[in-house]
C-alpha cells in the first residue's frame, strides 16, 4: 500500500511496521477534520475504517446561522465561507481518499444520536469486515450562548451527540467487544469539559458526559480486554471558521469576561491529533485505561485522574454544627484554595 496522506500532504501511514494491520476500526465524525485526520491514520497504520457522518454531503453549520454570518464584514465573511467549504466533506469523501491510496473504508451515513443509526453502524463494520477493534467516537455539536439564552434545542443539538450518541455506539459494539476480548474504546471530548473562556454551558456539560462515559466503560469492560479512553483535543478544522464566526457575531460576546482564548492562526492542523489517537488504538496501550488525554499540537497532556485534594471529618456520629463547620472550613480547606473564576 502507498503511503496514506491527508489532503495538506501529511504522511499517516508507511508500508512497514503498521501498528493497526486488520484491525476494524468505526469512526464517527469522519468526514472532515479531526475525524478525517484519524481514520486515515488508522488506514495508514493497515486498519479497516468504517468511516461516518450523518448524511452525504453533510456541510451545515453548527454554531452559527445564516442571519450570524451575514452581519460579518466583507473580508471576514468571505474568509469564513471559503474556509468552511475548504474543510467539508463527508464520511464519503475520506472513504475514498483511504481507497485512493490503496486503503480498506467504507463510508456509512447515520445519525448516531438515534439508536436505529447507531446500532446500524456498529452492525456494518462486523458484517462488512466481520467485528469491530476499535471504536473512536469524534461527531460533535456546538453552541454558543449565555446560560440564560441557552435553548433546549440548543441543549438537545449539542447533548445529544455527546454524551448520547456516544452511549448508543458503545451499547451496540461493546457486546461484539466482550466476545473477542480485545478492543479499544476512544472517545473524544473537549478541553472544555474542565470550563474554559467561551459562553458555551451546554458544550461544556456534553464534554464532562464524555469523561464520565469513558470511565464508566473503563471500570465495566477491563476485564474483558476492552480500555476506554478519551481525548480532548484542539485543532484548527471546520469548526473553527464557525468559531471565529460566532466571535465577530454574537452580540453579546462568546468569551466569558476576562478571558482569552488562541484564534485561528495559532492553532495546528488536525494532523497533530491523529498519532496519539493510533498509539491509544495499538495494542502497545493496553495498561491505559480510562484516562484523559488533551492534544494540541505536538503538546500531550494527561489530565489527574479526580482525588481528594483536602478532606474534612469530625470523628463523632452528630451532624456538624454550624459555627464548628463554619469555623472548620476555613481554617482546614481553604487555606490555598483557588477558585476556577480567579483569572482576572
Amino acid at each position: 500500500m502507498e503511503q496514506l496522506r491527508c489532503p495538506s500532504g501529511t504522511i499517516y501511514g508507511v508500508t512497514s511496521g503498521m501498528k493497526l494491520l486488520g484491525r476494524v476500526a468505526v469512526v464517527t465524525g469522519s468526514g472532515q477534520g479531526i475525524g478525517r485526520a484519524i481514520a486515515m491514520a488508522f488506514a495508514g497504520q493497515g486498519a479497516k475504517v468504517i468511516t461516518n457522518n450523518r448524511k452525504p454531503g453533510a456541510s451545515a453549520a453548527s454554531m452559527v446561522t445564516d442571519e450570524q454570518v451575514e452581519k460579518l464584514s466583507a473580508q471576514r465573511k468571505d474568509w469564513y465561507k471559503k474556509g468552511f467549504a475548504e474543510t467539508s466533506g463527508d464520511a464519503a469523501t475520506t472513504a475514498q481518499y483511504i481507497r485512493d491510496m490503496g486503503g480498506e473504508a467504507t463510508p456509512v451515513f447515520s445519525d448516531i444520536t438515534k439508536v436505529e443509526g447507531a446500532k446500524r453502524l456498529i452492525e456494518t463494520a462486523v458484517e462488512t469486515y466481520g467485528g469491530i477493534d476499535i471504536l473512536c467516537n469524534i461527531a460533535g455539536g456546538f453552541g454558543f450562548a449565555d446560560i440564560e439564552d441557552t435553548t433546549p434545542e440548543m441543549w438537545d443539538h449539542v447533548n445529544n451527540v455527546k454524551p448520547r450518541g456516544f452511549f448508543y455506539t458503545l451499547k451496540y459494539a461493546i457486546p461484539y467487544m466482550r466476545k473477542q476480548k480485545y478492543s479499544r474504546i476512544i472517545l473524544c471530548a473537549s478541553p472544555a469539559f474542565v470550563g474554559g473562556p467561551l459562553k458555551q454551558a451546554a458544550y461544556v456539560s456534553a464534554n464532562a458526559g464524555v469523561v464520565g462515559l469513558t470511565r464508566a466503560a473503563a471500570l465495566e469492560c477491563f476485564k474483558d480486554g476492552i480500555t476506554a479512553n478519551c481525548i480532548a483535543p484542539g485543532a484548527f478544522t471546520r469548526a473553527t471558521y464557525e468559531l471565529e464566526a460566532a466571535r465577530d457575531s454574537y452580540e453579546k460576546g462568546i468569551l466569558i469576561e476576562g478571558r482569552s482564548f488562541l484564534d485561528a492562526e495559532s492553532t495546528p492542523g488536525p494532523e497533530f491529533v491523529a498519532p496519539f489517537v493510533v498509539y491509544l488504538a495499538s495494542e502497545k496501550s493496553s495498561r491505559i485505561s480510562g484516562s484523559t488525554f488533551m492534544l494540541f499540537g505536538n503538546h500531550i497532556g494527561m489530565y489527574a485522574n479526580p482525588v481528594f485534594e483536602k478532606t474534612l471529618a469530625k470523628e463523632s456520629n452528630e451532624p456538624w454544627g454550624l459555627d464548628e463547620l463554619f469555623e472548620k472550613v476555613e481554617s482546614e480547606i481553604l487555606p490555598g484554595y483557588k477558585s476556577i473564576t480567579d483569572f482576572k
